[in-house]
């Protein structure tokens, strides 16, 4: 029997509030998001340019993926990767869906794509190479370096009231369930570590989940 998401309107109520009181916070986030994103363009640019020329050599073109995502405020925008996966493969497949409360907490996305990954797009994945072009995102505005990671709009289109939370902040290019497993946890598990980051921001877990990150980069821990 499937799982279902529960819905907790205090909890909800409470999140709502501690965002609420967060502006300063946001405010010196975005400051630090915008020197960061230039910052590491700069000094990761033979990477990008090593990394191009790699999927050209052996993939061919385009270099670059582009999907649409739902950010803060439930607000579209489209994420860049460099492309990892097989021409007409790459895109979300839509699919009828029967889920009536939310998303189940049992659900595993991206078990379903991962056989379609090329050669090279695995160890830009082991290394999270490909999440580098979404520094632009984080110049942009559209993401944080730190925060719940963007969902496609299928998915967010069954949230319910509870999961919809993890949209009050900023997506990051990692995030609290990234540190806590990844793409080894299941939507519930995720939904757990994004709303507890929710409540929770501050440059204290800022700080740790960049270190934290750091390791499962270099460990290439849960990567896919």
């Amino acid at each position: 029997m499937v799982q279902r998401a529960k819905i907790d309107i205090f909890h909800i109520k409470e999140i709502k509030v501690v965002v609420k009181q967060y502006k300063f916070y946001f405010v010196i986030k975005r400051f630090m998001d915008i020197i960061g994103s230039l910052f590491l363009l700069f000094l990761l640019l033979p990477l990008i340019l090593i990394t191009t020329l790699t999927i050209i050599i052996f993939e061919g073109t385009p270099v670059l993926f582009k999907q649409e995502r739902i950010g803060k405020d439930e607000k579209s925008f489209i994420i860049w990767k460099f492309r990892t996966m097989q021409l007409n493969k790459s895109s979300t497949k839509k699919s009828g869906r029967s889920w009536t409360n939310g998303v189940p907490d049992d659900f595993i996305f991206k078990s379903s794509v991962a056989m379609n990954v090329t050669k090279i797009g695995f160890w830009l994945r082991k290394f999270s190479i490909d999440e580098i072009p979404q520094l632009i995102n984080v110049l942009k505005g559209e993401m944080s370096f730190i925060g719940p990671r963007p969902e496609i709009p299928e998915i967010v289109h069954y949230y319910n009231e509870c999961q919809m939370q993890r949209l009050y902040v900023k997506p990051g290019i990692t995030g609290y369930a990234q540190v806590n497993g990844r793409s080894n946890i299941n939507h519930g598990e995720k939904i757990h570590y994004d709303l507890k980051y929710v409540k929770n921001c501050s440059f204290l877990l800022d700080t740790k989940i960049v270190f934290l990150t750091i390791i499962k980069v270099i460990k290439a821990d849960g990567a896919v």
